[in-house]
């Protein structure tokens, strides 16, 4: 953990993990960028647009019996409307993202794709990816429910990386058997897998969520 303040406004921010070089400063938005205990502001990132999400950054969760604590959120934007992704760090430091999209919500940790997994392969071409195509990852079989580009609407608190207002990315979600789910994006070259499950905000005994007219607090969050 590294307590220090916004090399732009002064203000104090926290870095809570050394593997998430990247803090979006509350009070000025600039994002700020940690190589060891060395900071530099890199510019201003865009505020998140209201949308009507009980997740806000300080809720808590568990999963696998390990609770997590929601720390970092970027909101994406495609044609069709858009999703939240929030970062939670892990009680063990571990990392986990929770997709969340028209009231749903994907549990993903990052994975190796391992040899041979044929939309992997495709994302990486550049190639065409159809809903329906399948593909293995880990002896699970998975298959494409969608496939869509995407560009980022604003984020906040910390994160492994930069997501500047207008960040493009590919994204395609899969779904196996047992609610078992994994995305695949595509982010300035890079290729990313993450795999998880569906989960509710029950299942995952959420507290510290955001009130807000016409949704009742639920009584596990009390």
């Amino acid at each position: 953990m590294l307590d220090a303040n916004c090399p732009n406004c002064g203000a104090a921010i926290r870095f809570r993990s050394a593997d998430l070089p990247v803090k979006v400063c509350d009070s000025c938005r600039s994002a700020i960028v940690r190589n060891g205990e060395h900071l530099q502001a890199m510019g201003k990132i865009a505020e998140v647009p209201e949308d009507v999400s009980p997740l806000q950054i300080g809720s808590r969760g568990v999963d696998d019996q390990v609770g997590f604590e929601l720390i970092g959120r970027v909101r994406w934007r495609w044609s069709g409307g858009g999703w939240n992704e929030w970062l939670a760090l892990r009680a063990d430091g571990g990392m986990a993202w929770i997709g969340e999209a028209m009231g749903r919500f994907m549990l993903l940790r990052l994975a190796k794709p391992g040899p041979g997994n044929k939309v992997v392969q495709r994302m990486k071409d550049d190639a065409k990816i159809v809903a329906g195509a399948s593909t293995t990852i880990a002896g699970t079989d998975y298959m494409v429910t969608d496939v869509k580009e995407a560009s980022c609407a604003g984020s906040e608190g910390e994160l492994p990386f930069s997501a500047p207002l207008g960040l493009t990315i590919r994204s395609v979600d899969l779904m196996g058997r047992d609610g078992r789910c994994a995305s695949i994006q595509k982010d300035r070259g890079e290729v990313s897998l993450y795999t998880g499950h569906y989960a509710t905000l029950a299942e995952l005994r959420f507290t510290n969520l955001r009130a807000f007219e016409g949704w009742p607090m639920p009584d596990f969050a009390a």
